[in-house]
């Protein structure tokens, strides 16, 4: 992988993790490393599960793959907050 792709999968990441940060409520106690990770990993499997529902490539911007990503993140950090909160 170049830089320039590591550059921009945690700038996704960052992007996807906080909006789905702002999706769940209440005060989440993960820091911003955590949020970034949840949210490139929401971004690869939100991907392919677009690109299995055959809306990942479409004209203009890719809002179902957003909402999908969005979505993944907002259950990866509303189950992490659960298991951090926990301890």
């Amino acid at each position: 992988m170049e830089i320039s792709g590591l550059v921009s999968a945690v700038v996704i990441g960052l992007v996807i993790g906080v909006l789905g940060r702002l999706v769940v409520p209440g005060r989440q106690h993960i820091g911003i490393l955590w949020t970034i990770v949840v949210g490139i990993v929401a971004a690869l499997i939100g991907s392919a599960i677009a690109a299995r529902l055959g809306v990942a490539d479409t004209k203009g911007p890719d809002w179902i793959e957003w909402l999908v990503q969005i979505a993944l993140a907002a259950v990866g950090i509303s189950a992490l907050d659960r298991a951090v909160s926990r301890r």
